[in-house]
């Protein structure tokens, strides 16, 4: 049989590399004829730069930047002469990742880090950027991006306001760049895959924010001021984007891209899958499973993360897919009508997570090994 594999990270235990291979191991072993075919898939958050470096010839460009929290770091981005065109990946410079659990607090971070990359690369001369988002340890709607690109923030009494999720209710004026054509001779993509509006019950603080180390009460304040910025943003500028579906991704990031540089939204995964060549690979062979999977799937995972477009993929080409995971936390009923025809959950209930998280590799490919045993026999 036939098998395409386009798996995401198991965040913590498993690049997706890794289990593309441990679920290749498992196949194997219960399919020794086997043709595997597998795409290394980013939806936009952490892995987007790799997975295009992975599938053409580009120049890794390190620049000086700053962490979500201002502190000074190195970052690099993809950068291709002949195109003029950039990849940069939020989660470089404003990631959860760079942030120990107790200095994760959405009310004092920024994506001023990612702006500098941004800037970077303009002045670099590229006229094409793709921004991947996701993975972040924001909520100030972008305005850190803005910053880096000249736009000023201002309080009541017409004081800077540094651009955090907290100083967005204090937002009361805001002065435009004094070079936008840095920015307005380029095309800017925000490359990512959720549909969350910027705020309400399922905008960019309620849903996202407490992941990111903010309190109930915090979350309330978050949302209040992407509202207050919103409302700001149709006077000052005439932007009206808050309900756009994406428009809350990575803490309100798509929002500000749109909003302050004319950004356009593209699917993570359905622009990764194309720059991957997938397509090719579903009309050209006759595909019997594509598999997919995450280490948790819950009630997010079909609110446009990765295995959701693959899903999608699998409709349009009426091919069964499959989902291997950690732990499934959400109704399989509810995955069945999504479009997944299985899910293979691979942890050992018995064993404690830090076990199931270092033998990962190992569980996937055995419970594959299982689940396919059984369904070829």
């Amino acid at each position: 049989m036939d098998y395409v594999l386009i798996p995401d990270k198991f965040k913590g235990s498993l690049s997706a590399q890794e289990v593309i291979d441990a679920i290749s191991r498992g196949i194997c072993k219960a399919d020794p004829e086997a043709k595997l075919y597998s795409a290394l898939v980013s939806d936009g958050g952490d892995g987007f730069i790799e997975s295009i470096a992975h599938y053409g010839q580009y120049d890794r460009i390190v620049c000086d930047t700053c962490d979500p929290l201002g502190r000074k770091i190195q970052a690099s981005y993809l950068y291709e002469e002949k195109t003029k065109s950039a990849y940069i990946e939020m989660a470089q410079t404003a990631g959860l990742v760079l942030l120990r659990e107790s200095d994760r607090n959405p009310m004092c971070t920024s994506t001023y880090g990612t702006g500098l990359q941004i800037r970077h690369a303009l002045d670099k001369g590229a006229r094409h950027l793709f921004i991947g988002l996701g993975g972040s340890a924001t909520n100030d709607a972008g305005i850190g991006i803005a910053a880096a690109m000249g736009y000023g923030f201002l309080d009541a009494e017409d004081r800077p306001l540094d651009p955090q999720g907290q100083n967005l209710s204090r937002i009361a004026g805001i002065q435009k760049p004094k070079e936008p054509t840095l920015y307005t001779d380029a095309a800017i993509y925000a490359i990512n895959d959720v549909n969350n509006p910027l705020y309400g019950p399922k905008g960019a603080a309620h849903v996202y924010a407490s992941q990111k180390g903010a309190s109930d009460e915090d979350i309330l304040l978050l949302d209040k001021g992407l509202r207050d910025l919103n409302s700001l943003l149709e006077k000052e500028l005439g932007a009206s984007h808050a309900s756009v579906p994406g428009a809350g991704a990575a803490g309100g990031t798509a929002y500000g891209l749109m909003s302050f540089l004319g950004a356009r939204f593209l699917g993570g995964t359905d622009f990764v899958l194309r720059v991957a060549g997938v397509n090719k690979i579903l009309s050209e062979h006759s595909i019997d499973y594509i598999i997919t999977g995450e280490g948790k799937i819950d009630e997010q995972t079909l609110s446009g993360k990765l295995i959701h477009g693959v899903l999608e993929l699998g409709k349009s080409h009426k091919i069964p897919v499959i989902a291997v995971c950690g732990i499934l936390d959400t109704e399989m009923d509810e995955l069945i009508k999504g479009g997944l025809t299985s899910v293979i959950e691979v942890c050992d209930p018995s064993k404690p997570l830090h076990y199931n998280m270092e033998n990962a590799a190992t569980l996937v490919e055995q419970s594959v090994c299982n689940f396919f045993h059984v369904k070829l026999s």
